[in-house]
């Protein structure tokens, strides 16, 4: 019994760091402008229990943001369309990147935070690498569609933090007619029609709250 009280404050601890990081890049002017200090000070626990929980900050951003992605992950692994696997590529592939251009605008500090935070590349990233291969595999179902593997790479282009972050952020694109723009771009390199009045619509958008697991 003794052994549990640890494991219960440590969860209970993480589960506040979590909460306080997502608060405070939800309300920054930028995402450096958060520090370790910061998120510490708005959980109410110590500098070193953050480092031993997530060795430091790109490893408390990279947690905070797989808190945050796990409904669309849990959505496009097994859920029912259009994200879901049953759904066919020509569906699913502009479901997925509407699902991912909301998630970036619901999130876009974390996001920013996220691609800035490896020193090589943003597209060396696990979660990149995920999402590519995903996306090429959906592709390669596509009859007549070629090289899959650089049209996944243009398609993930369009929903990169920083472009998002420039077109919200900076220009002031309204996010449905981010969302149409994105739809419209996306049917025309897969040679299809987008849906007609509005942008794909996405089970997970709805999912998705506030608040990490």
């Amino acid at each position: 019994m003794t052994e549990r009280k640890p494991r219960k404050d440590a969860a209970r601890n993480r589960a506040a760091v979590l909460a306080a990081a997502d608060t405070l890049f939800s309300r920054c002017e930028h995402h450096e402008d958060v520090t370790m200090a910061d998120i510490a000070a708005a959980a109410n626990v110590g500098k070193g229990t953050l480092f031993r929980a997530f060795g430091d900050r790109i490893g408390l951003i990279r947690a905070l943001y797989g808190a945050r992605l796990e409904p669309i992950e849990n959505a496009v692994d097994t859920g029912p369309p259009p994200l879901g696997p049953a759904t066919p590529p020509l569906q699913r592939v502009p479901a997925l990147l509407d699902a991912m251009l909301c998630f970036k605008l619901d999130n876009r500090h974390l996001a920013l935070a996220l691609e800035g935070t490896d020193s090589s590349s943003p597209y060396q990233a696990d979660h990149y690498e995920r999402w590519h291969s995903l996306l090429q595999a959906m592709l390669d179902q596509i009859p007549g569609l070629a090289d899959s593997d650089f049209t996944a790479h243009a398609l993930l282009a369009a929903v990169r933090a920083d472009l998002v972050e420039r077109l919200a952020g900076h220009e002031h694109v309204p996010r449905e007619k981010m969302r149409a723009q994105l739809a419209g771009f996306t049917a025309r390199v897969l040679g299809s029609r987008p849906p007609q009045g509005a942008a794909p619509h996405s089970d997970a958008e709805a999912t998705t709250d506030n608040t990490p697991s």
